[in-house]
């Protein structure tokens, strides 16, 4: 053992769209904070981040600007990204910090250039080492499905940005399908539904909570009213609209179909002794979607499977890498292999 493995530190990173979340081997999940920076327009220096900086998201002056540096899944800003990975594992490590080994959730359906600027991302902020691991390998492992064995298990990851559906057996994906449709576009789907039909504007964070507390895949046993504040899109003033837990199903309803089909297209396309397993054990729901009301019985409904939504969905990847972190030389055959050329 070198004199700087006493001082490194094997990391593993869910670098989500929503949020950004680390466990450190021997020690388990450190951070869980929102993939949000606020920094100085013009020195790029980063002031704030996580959920500091997302206190500052649409408060901001000309001076300070607030962003989130993961779109899709995957860098949208690769100089402020490398800032953030650097910041937040600087949050949960000593000053001495050197990382042997950084293993870091991605998307499947990433392209080779996306790869790169992540991997590229990790060893700018001090990795020696990455690997990536695909998002729904990631959760299987979290959730304390045994990948190694011969047996088909459907995995359905839905994050902040994308929507990962997975066929897993025997240490690989079989089948998968990635579709840029999650919590975000949930969002945007609420925040169009004011504009169109209330003549309001409401920000992110606005759209953000009312998914939380009245969206629905399902009708709710009580449909529920509550009170929205945004700002009137005719007279510019401050306003307050009244919607019901319906009409936020209504306008999430076009989002959620996309996510079924996209089931059901992975289904149509996995061998049938696969299918037989799926049958069996059911699907797995995790990631921050799993969470919408009645999401699972929707799916159950339109694809006659058991399905099932994991504890904790919200931290299975990151537990996932974090078990990879743990027992690299098990898991290593999990990890997206570098291609060379």
């Amino acid at each position: 053992m070198g004199i700087l493995d006493f001082f490194s530190t094997d990391v593993a990173i869910d670098l989500g769209t929503a949020n950004t979340l680390i466990y450190i081997k021997g020690k388990g999940i450190v951070l869980n904070e929102p993939s949000i920076v606020a920094f100085d327009r013009n020195t790029k220096k980063i002031i704030e981040l996580g959920n500091k900086a997302k206190e500052m998201q649409g408060r901001e002056h000309r001076e300070i600007r607030v962003t989130r540096p993961m779109r899709d899944g995957v860098i949208a800003d690769f100089e402020i990204a490398e800032g953030m990975i650097r910041a937040f594992i600087k949050m949960v490590t000593p000053n001495t910090f050197q990382s042997k080994r950084i293993v870091i959730a991605v998307p499947s359906g990433v392209t080779e250039v996306e790869k790169r600027a992540v991997r590229d991302a990790a060893e700018h902020a001090g990795a020696k080492e990455v690997h990536l691991i695909a998002e729904p390998m990631a959760a299987a492992i979290g959730i304390g499905i045994d990948v190694e064995a011969p047996v088909g298990n459907m995995i359905i990851d839905i994050g902040g940005g994308t929507t990962e559906i997975a066929v897993i057996a025997l240490a690989g994906i079989v089948n998968e399908e990635s579709v840029r449709i999650a919590g975000d576009e949930m969002n945007n789907a609420i925040m169009q539904f004011f504009k169109k039909n209330y003549n309001l504007l409401i920000g992110e964070r606005t759209a953000e909570s009312i998914k939380c507390e009245v969206g629905s895949a399902v009708p709710l046993k009580e449909e529920v009213t509550i009170q929205v504040k945004g700002r009137d899109l005719v007279g510019g003033i401050p306003k307050t609209a009244e919607v019901s837990s319906v009409e936020i199903r209504e306008a999430l309803n076009e989002n959620v179909s996309q996510i079924v089909e996209a089931i059901k297209q992975t289904l149509e396309r996995t061998p049938p002794e696969l299918s037989a397993d799926i049958l069996d054990r059911g699907v797995m729901l995790s990631g921050g979607g799993a969470l919408l009301k009645g999401l699972d019985e929707r799916i159950r409904m339109e694809t006659n499977l058991p399905v099932h939504v994991a504890d904790d969905p919200l931290t299975a990847v990151v537990r996932g890498a974090g078990k990879a972190i743990e027992n690299i030389n098990k898991y290593s055959k999990v990890f997206i292999r570098k291609r060379t050329y």
